[in-house]
């Protein structure tokens, strides 16, 4: 069965009490465009992420607020950045990289709160029951093509509020040619 690509930039997910800290009180983000999963949206603003080896300037947050702060790298964004963060799901953050992160008004030092996001599937429920995936927590999924293979370790993440798409970061996505709307296949 096929699902589409959406290629997944560097970005950040914001607290109220951080976004007022960088922005200012009662601070809103501006949308710049919707993105797929249903409420979600690219914002306008931008912050920086530092380490004590480097700076990465120009990172979109990812709105609306939410109940943690989270900043998604590459491995390639990471070496730079001179962490090793580990894979995660989105929100799973114990234990995971430092990192600071500066707006306009202000800076936040995360004692944790870096990762690199799995492979993930977005689906609802009564599309994981017609496709097979109810029950199913990680499948594979094979890419065609002159630089294609076999991404192994996709979580499905099934919710009511979700656009079907398979969300990979920009290294998955350059080693394999693959671009937002590319077609790959889940393979069990």
């Amino acid at each position: 069965m096929k699902v589409t690509i959406g290629v997944s930039n560097r970005h950040v997910h914001l607290t109220r009490e951080t976004t007022d800290i960088l922005f200012g009180p009662n601070y809103e983000f501006t949308k710049l465009r919707d993105v797929n999963q249903p409420g979600q949206f690219a914002a306008n603003e931008k912050v920086t992420i530092k380490t004590p080896k480097a700076t990465i300037e120009n990172v979109r947050i990812l709105g609306p607020i939410r109940p943690y702060n989270q900043v998604e790298i590459s491995k390639t964004d990471a070496i730079k950045l001179g962490l090793n963060p580990p894979i995660r799901d989105s929100g799973d953050l114990k234990g995971s990289s430092p990192i600071t992160i500066i707006g306009p008004k202000g800076t936040v030092d995360l004692e944790e709160g870096c990762i690199i996001a799995t492979r993930h599937i977005h689906i609802t429920p009564l599309e994981a029951q017609d496709k097979g995936l109810m029950d199913t927590k990680e499948v594979k999924v094979k890419v065609d093509g002159e630089k294609g293979g076999i991404l192994d370790h996709v979580h499905v993440k099934i919710a009511e509020k979700s656009y079907y798409e398979m969300h990979i970061d920009t290294d998955d996505a350059n080693a394999n040619l693959l671009v937002n709307g590319s077609e790959v296949e889940i393979i069990k």
